[in-house]
């Protein structure tokens, strides 16, 4: 990825000095790095506040009654793992977290699922149907509350940063629709 972002960079200088335009591109350049550093502030502090609140409602119970809602789902779509009670609780607060948005607070406990999913393999070395799952559901990511995107609109100025809802509602819904299609037709493809 670095060698892109330097690549794009080099061929942006190239062609400004080329067309004389190398005293515009250079303050563009000034101009980006500064509202990229006061985006990623801005974002930082947002995404602080929402672990925050992740941390208060794991405290509270919430994300442990929402994981309880969760694990008849989960346990129908991931059997072999719904046996392992540390790897079950690791995958239900994984998908708990990525429905309120939260994917920086799901990301080590989809970690910790994976590795549970990994122990769990009749073939060492090879991904399982279920860890394949896992990395489908989590790529799709279906949200309730997009907090991380809100987070992000908030601090590019949007007056009403959640606004997007239902346009995510239904994003979310679609993309593990068709992810849940997709492992399920594969599974079935490796089969045979």
């Amino acid at each position: 990825m670095s060698k892109m972002w330097t690549a794009a960079l080099v061929i942006a200088v190239i062609f400004g000095a080329a067309t004389g335009r190398g005293r515009e591109t250079g303050l563009a350049a000034f101009e980006g790095a500064g509202a990229a550093v006061k985006v990623i502030l801005e974002t930082g502090g947002l995404i602080c506040l929402w672990s925050g609140v992740m941390e208060l409602l794991r405290r509270s119970g919430v994300t442990a009654g929402l994981s309880r809602l969760l694990k008849p789902v989960l346990g129908r779509l991931f059997p072999r793992a719904s046996r392992d009670g540390a790897t079950m609780d690791a995958l239900c607060s994984n998908v708990s977290a990525n429905l309120l948005g939260l994917g920086n607070a799901a990301t080590p406990m989809g970690i910790k699922a994976a590795l549970g999913m990994a122990r769990l393999t009749d073939t060492p070395g090879t991904a399982s149907r279920e860890l394949c799952l896992l990395v489908v559901l989590n790529t799709a990511s279906i949200q309730l509350l997009p907090t991380t995107a809100a987070a992000l609109r908030a601090g590019a100025g949007a007056a009403s940063p959640f606004d997007i809802l239902p346009a995510v509602w239904l994003s979310s819904a679609a993309s593990v629709t068709v992810g849940l299609t997709a492992c399920a037709l594969f599974s079935r493809l490796a089969r045979r």
